[in-house]
């Protein structure tokens, strides 16, 4: 064989051979995930993780992984919470805020904001070892809650009642294991007594009452554990009454740097309590000017009416206005008609609102009910909306009665308070178009966590500008004794912001206080004593209104400005609306598309 044979026969095999078989190229990598998406995934971890801090909380929210639990209240479980927040503040603390997009860096502002402010009230404020109210609070909503909202069937959610029932002793132990009584103060222990008598009667009515609708065997069941958790609540009855309340010794006063924090974190606001302090005093004169202006209107040529001058005194001014007030008050529900006046202003406000164009209308349902007794003694109504992750299910509009022991003169000055104007100022503020039709529309918006962590001076500062937005429409045929009232409520609002201060930080008597909500904020004696209470059990919550209704005026100005002719005022409210709860500049920043600070 020859060479050229050799090499032919040699590429032939070659040929032949099977071919080494080369590695495959690695996939490529994945591209790293962007500042968003690690914010989403940190806001879907934490709404994951959060039922667990407080499961009563998670049930008001809509989530109901965890109906069946009760909050661990003990000192481990308080610091557990700090915990939390710690691990979730350092998880912020890398992203680069400025590469999320305008909606993520408000809900990144937000939990920051909302986990550092949990925080403070654990370790620093420690409201857990001296406020009992945080716990009647959690007893009643851990059964209230699963009772008032139809989002699962009847047995399913009395399984669920009859398992923190069973954990009651439990819950109720560690609240006595953890308060210092000389720490906590006279008006909360007594408040707490009341509230918690309130939740055994919850038990003893309204929970004995449905259960009986249930099959033999689970009652059976679910009467077993109401006795267990009314034994131990009657036993922690007790407690409240023969040692709580006698040692209870503590200031409810803040002081300056408390107060000062506090009102810091729930404003979300550069405005100081200075600032706060000289806005309202400016406003209240203002106010006072308007006011004289109608009574002038409305006493013109009526015997009666006190000295009408041109350039008023102080005195001659608060006279006129307290005298054409008189007027208004002449026309006030009976006794046990406050809660059917409600329902009557209701249709009128609702009508009104789909009329004028005001603003979009909510669908989902509104119903107007008498308070439960376990949340008696603090304000005459609130509106209980359904959590941000419950869909479709009812808002409470709910009304106090007037006690059953309060004196004809007590009754009397109740209901001039609550003349039949101020209970249509009362639906406007609660439910149309304030809180009920607001939090529907917040409770639409796409981001959970942004549902989740509302702005109280946005909810609350919103209700109060509805109330102008509705008399400045011509609300009640532009009445202008309905606008005198509109004014009274607004007074009220700014006397609630220095009122909260003074007491918590200037140490304002309880009579100078009277004389300040009756004098200067026109208010009868029970409106003014219920504040005063208020004002004692609360602290850096009564200026939220007033700091958020002028944000919100504000805004509406600017937006007013900025639009010219073109502006609309119900595709303005829409797209307010739209944003969610978050704190009204950052509404104001969305809407201009201005920087996110």
């Amino acid at each position: 064989m020859n060479c050229r044979t050799l090499v032919a026969t040699a590429l032939l095999l070659s040929a032949c051979a099977p071919v080494p078989k080369q590695a495959e190229a690695p996939p490529p990598a994945p591209p790293p995930p962007t500042a968003d998406q690690q914010f989403e995934a940190l806001a879907a971890r934490y709404l994951r993780e959060l039922p667990e801090q407080s499961p009563v909380n998670a049930t008001g929210l809509g989530d109901h992984r965890l109906d069946g639990k009760l909050d661990d209240v003990s000192a481990e479980g308080w610091q557990a919470k700090v915990v939390f927040d710690e691990l979730y503040l350092a998880a912020l603390e890398p992203l680069d805020l400025s590469q999320l997009s305008r909606a993520n860096q408000v809900d990144a502002l937000l939990l920051k904001q909302s986990l550092s402010s949990d925080r403070w009230r654990i370790q620093t404020l420690e409201s857990w070892r001296w406020d009992p109210l945080i716990y009647t609070r959690i007893a009643g909503s851990s059964i209230n809650d699963l009772l008032a909202r139809e989002f699962a069937p009847l047995p399913e959610r009395f399984a669920n009642i009859g398992a923190r029932l069973e954990e009651m002793p439990r819950f109720l132990a560690q609240v006595r294991e953890v308060l210092v009584p000389a720490r906590v103060p006279k008006i909360h222990a007594e408040t707490a007594t009341r509230q918690n008598s309130g939740l055994i009667n919850l038990l003893d009515g309204e929970i004995t009452r449905q259960a009986a609708t249930l099959p033999a065997a689970d009652q059976e069941k679910l009467k077993a554990s109401i006795a267990k958790a009314r034994s131990a609540l009657s036993q922690h009855q007790i407690w409240l009454e023969k040692r709580l309340t006698p040692e209870a010794k503590g200031e409810f006063r803040l002081g300056e740097t408390l107060y000062d924090r506090k009102l810091e974190l729930a404003l979300f606001s550069p405005l100081t309590r200075q600032q706060i302090r000289e806005q309202a005093e400016a406003e209240l004169a203002a106010t006072h000017a308007a006011m004289y202006e109608i009574s002038r209107t409305v006493l013109k040529g009526k015997r009666s009416a006190p000295p009408l001058p041109d350039k008023p005194r102080d005195d001659q001014r608060l006279r006129a206005i307290k005298a054409a007030l008189e007027l208004a008050y002449a026309e006030r529900p009976k006794r046990d008609g406050v809660l059917d006046a409600a329902r009557a202003t209701l249709s009128d406000a609702t009508n009104f609102v789909r009329e004028k164009q005001i603003v979009t209308l909510p669908t989902e349902p509104l119903e107007i009910i008498e308070m439960p007794e376990i949340n008696q003694g603090v304000a005459l109504a609130y509106c209980d909306s359904p959590g941000p992750l419950d869909r479709g299910q009812k808002t409470f509009y709910a009304v106090s009665p007037i006690p059953k022991n309060w004196t004809r003169a007590q009754t009397n000055s109740f209901l001039r308070e609550y003349n039949s104007r101020s209970i249509h100022n009362l639906t406007i503020h609660e439910a149309m178009p304030g809180h009920y039709l607001q939090l529907a529309h917040a409770n639409r918006y796409p981001s959970t966590l942004r549902r989740v962590l509302a702005s109280g001076p946005f909810i609350e500062g919103w209700a109060v500008y509805t109330e102008k937005v509705m008399v400045d429409a011509g609300y009640l045929d532009g009445d202008p004794l309905m606008r005198l009232i509109q004014l009274k409520w607004y007074v009220r609002t700014i006397v609630n912001a220095l009122l909260d201060q003074a007491v918590h930080v200037d140490g304002m008597s309880r009579e100078a206080a009277m004389k300040l909500m009756m004098d200067s904020g026109f208010q009868e004696e029970r409106e003014a004593a219920g504040k005063w209470t208020r004002a004692q059990l609360t602290s850096a919550q009564l200026p939220v209104y007033f700091v958020g209704a002028r944000e919100h005026a504000a805004l509406r100005a600017e937006a007013e400005q900025r639009a010219g002719t073109a502006f609309d005022l119900k595709d303005y409210h829409d797209k307010v609306l739209s944003f969610g709860s978050p704190p009204v500049r950052f509404v104001r920043q969305l809407l201009f598309d201005l920087p996110i600070e």
